[in-house]
């Protein structure tokens, strides 16, 4: 079974990586097992997100590919596919195989947000609602490992890949679990965020959401000089050091919308998440990422924009 699994790699869009962790590594209170209360193996499917999406905020050139390619496309059309295609296989076998996405819509808690998504299309305090601690099981599956900003980052691609898993009641040979080596807490993932949003390896939602659609008028292109006119901390938020509670995150997200949305209800990325790209730049600069390029991804000072 194993076999035919690893052969997900060679099929078209297949993943760069495949990762596979017992029940044994997981809590027993976890919520696989109550999603899947019979899980006896977690496989993780793992996509780069290919560098050169990044280059258009890179260079505050064109923004839609980044949310476009390196989110909405493997979200929503590549991942689905191949853990479908992984499920069927082991339902061929007669395992039980349950498919799950990262993109997040239903939230148990009452007041809690995914930045990469519209707010107003999020569903709150859904109790009975359990979701996987997505970065921790990847990382269990052996894929890599949990760096400052509670990135996943792996020798091959640093911060940039995104996962998604099937568990089963299969239980198949696992991947060795990774020995943290990548993150030398430099903290410049931190540094990066342009809302300051990242403390103790996790993103404050809300400030992540407000700051990652642009509210940040260094980083936006798109930025009217007028924004914010009647607040008396315009200037606090548009430099990022305002930080928002879910009231006023809804009331900066609903004044920055600039740039239309892309479909899926996904928020068009405007930071772009400086911080792995900052990350990335890091780990590229010190030279151990096993994937190389012939150029440097930051080829040039990074442009910044005056705030008034």
């Amino acid at each position: 079974m194993i076999n035919k699994i690893n052969e997900l790699k060679g099929m078209s869009f297949g993943p760069d990586k495949i990762g596979i962790a017992p029940a044994s590594r997981f809590d027993k209170d976890d919520p696989i097992f109550k999603i899947l209360p019979e899980t006896k193996s977690v496989i993780c499917l793992c996509y780069r997100i290919l560098r050169g999406t990044h280059r258009g905020i890179e260079e505050g050139t064109s923004y839609h590919h980044y949310t476009t390619m390196a989110i909405e496309v493997l979200e929503e059309t590549v991942m689905p596919m191949m853990t479908l295609r992984c499920a069927r296989m082991l339902e061929e076998e007669g395992f039980t195989a349950l498919p799950q996405r990262k993109t997040q819509t239903v939230m148990q808690e009452d007041d809690s947000t995914n930045p990469e998504i519209l707010y107003n299309k999020i569903y709150r305090g859904k109790k009975a609602e359990f979701q996987m601690n997505y970065e921790q099981t990847a990382a269990k599956c052996g894929i890599g490992e949990i760096g400052m900003s509670g990135t996943l980052l792996t020798d091959d691609f640093g911060p940039l890949q995104r996962y998604c898993f099937v568990l089963t009641d299969a239980e198949l040979e696992p991947t060795p679990e990774f020995v943290p080596h990548i993150c030398d807490n430099c903290g410049k993932c931190i540094k990066a965020c342009p809302g300051n949003a990242i403390q103790d390896k996790t993103k404050e939602p809300w400030q992540c959401a407000a700051y990652y659609a642009g509210a940040n008028m260094s980083k936006n292109p798109f930025m009217s000089q007028n924004a914010f006119p009647n607040r008396e901390d315009r200037l606090e938020i548009l430099k990022g050091e305002k930080k928002l509670d879910s009231k006023n995150a809804r009331e900066v997200i609903n004044e920055i919308s600039y740039y239309p949305p892309i479909m899926h209800s996904y928020i068009s990325s405007i930071c772009g998440n400086a911080c792995d790209r900052a990350c990335y730049i890091h780990l590229e600069e010190k030279g151990v990422l096993n994937k190389k390029f012939h150029n440097k991804f930051r080829k040039r000072e990074e442009w910044v924009l005056d705030v008034k």
